[in-house]
């Protein structure tokens, strides 16, 4: 049998615009399809609530802060390898089409293929804007021509990635493969053609008590960003707005696109794995934010995640991004070296109860590099067991919140003193996976909370060395400073001062 698997991804959703997370009223028959005939995860996260960080981790297997992509316009650096690399370096053909957004360019990307993919399919938005006139550029750019008759489902981006992507499946459906087809829908300008531009039309997103949070108890910067909204009410906050129906319409017509490619998969490769998400959510005014920021609310963490090709039903226990390129990486049988983050749920998949996270872990640094604004530097950890979720706010306000009891997210319960226990243990693994991820950031200031009395500073932290271990395939095995020779252990305690001459 040969070994295929396709990711499809959308930009910019989140699980309540999924009819098959809950809300009859989003009209996504093909997902929902998709879903029956395999596992839909309920408690799947993002590494983080911005684009580029989200999808260089989804493509690399390591955190935004271990790949370099810490804040939009960002790239991914020179030294880490994609899993289409690593996939391509070992005879794997690897197919990319539509939106990349990791190469540190700007929102449209460079134009330029990549190592890892094959450049006959390489397919993002600079690449589809180029096939414009100037003026048909514009006008892809702005939301209201999806009311002109002429722009047609055919010019739409998400089309032309659709039939790249058939292309390529009919071309390699004999042949060992691993394709990816990457939507910029429903992300603004939301352009849809009819019926799509008004089948939301006087619809709301579902009713949340969170409307009503008034940010009292949350960091400073979510009411900065909130800014005027933070004085509306609920009920003006969940109106029907043009802008709401054109998303959710575009979120429709994505999802008949996404039809097209699965009617393809299901007949030219039908045990194709087949993996559908989305890079992160939106805010949709719950809380009073609106986009995505520096925040760890499930309108923005919690993504769809639906894996065919294997265990048919409902995973509810905690997933990430993180996973993708491990799981894709051991299902072709090609070495998961030692610095990949995530780990593999290829085991999850074929029989769908084997718990693989306990937890999982986001994080924010800033919205975008080549802006001053949106908050600028805002350092956010989070960890998230499924039930209870602890988020650092590293100059603000912490958060800790009991999903089970309070799921909506309002009841900041950071210094409640019956969660001490939980919340205590959570902020230790998140500082021993920041520790394990070697992240830039890490240091005795994430221990140092007001809520935590018991911790003292340390100038050592935890006083490790923790050396780089690539697969030596791609990098030799790196030298101790101390001998000069290959290290015999990555991650070792430092030795300093009068211990090191003893």
């Amino acid at each position: 049998m040969r070994k295929q698997i396709i990711l499809i991804m959308v930009d910019t959703q989140r699980t309540d615009m999924v009819g098959c997370y809950g809300n009859p009223t989003m009209k996504t028959p093909n997902i929902d399809k998709l879903a029956r005939l395999g596992l839909r995860y309920t408690n799947a996260q993002t590494t983080s609530p911005v684009c580029a960080p989200a999808r260089g981790a989804l493509f690399t297997g390591l955190m935004p802060h271990s790949n370099g992509i810490v804040t939009n316009s960002c790239s991914i650096y020179d030294n880490i390898k994609t899993v289409g690399q690593r996939l391509n370096d070992n005879g794997i053909h690897c197919g990319y089409v539509g939106k990349w957004h990791v190469d540190g360019g700007d929102y449209f990307g460079n134009g330029t293929c990549p190592d890892g993919w094959d450049e006959n399919y390489w397919y993002e938005m600079k690449n589809y804007l180029k096939e414009l006139s100037d003026d048909d550029r514009r006008r892809s750019r702005k939301s209201k021509t999806s009311f002109d008759e002429d722009w047609t489902r055919e010019m739409t981006y998400a089309h032309r990635c659709s039939n790249r992507s058939i292309d390529f499946i009919n071309k390699f459906k004999d042949e060992d493969f691993f394709l990816t087809l990457s939507y910029d829908e429903p992300h603004g300008p939301c352009i849809c053609p009819a019926p799509y531009n008004t089948m939301y039309n006087g619809v709301s997103m579902p009713n949340s008590k969170n409307y009503a949070d008034d940010l009292s108890t949350k960091p400073l910067s979510q009411q900065l960003w909130s800014n005027k909204n933070i004085n509306k009410s609920a009920e003006e906050l969940q109106k029907p707005t043009d802008n709401l129906s054109l998303f959710l319409g575009c979120n429709s017509f994505v999802d008949d696109e996404i039809g097209r490619v699965l009617e393809t998969i299901y007949e030219q490769c039908p045990d194709a794995i087949i993996i559908y998400t989305a890079d992160h959510g939106d805010m949709l005014f719950n809380h009073k934010l609106n986009s995505k920021n520096c925040c760890a609310y499930k309108e923005v963490l919690n993504i769809p995640f639906i894996v065919k090709g294997g265990a048919v039903g409902v995973v509810d226990y905690p997933t990430t991004h993180l996973d993708v390129t491990p799981t894709i990486l051991d299902y072709m049988n090609v070495e998961i070296p030692p610095i990949i983050e995530g780990k593999s749920i290829m085991a999850q998949i074929k029989d769908g109860v084997t718990k693989i996270n306990n937890e999982v872990y986001s994080e924010f640094t800033r919205y975008e590099l080549i802006q001053d604004g949106n908050g600028g530097f805002q350092p956010m950890r989070c960890v998230f067991d499924g039930r209870y979720k602890l988020v650092i706010n590293l100059l603000h306000t912490d958060e800790f919140y009991d999903l089970e009891r309070d799921p909506d997210e309002v009841y900041n319960a950071i210094n409640d003193p019956e969660y001490k226990e939980i919340r205590e243990a959570l902020h230790e693994k998140l500082i021993q996976e920041m520790d394990r991820t070697r992240d830039v950031y890490r240091g005795y200031q994430w221990a140092m909370r007001p809520w935590r009395d018991d911790k003292t500073p340390s100038f050592r932290n935890a006083g490790y060395v923790r050396q780089r271990e690539e697969s030596e395939m791609y990098e030799e095995r790196q030298f101790s400073y101390d001998t000069g020779l290959p290290m015999e252990e990555a991650v070792r305690i430092k030795i300093i001062g009068a211990d090191k001459k003893a």
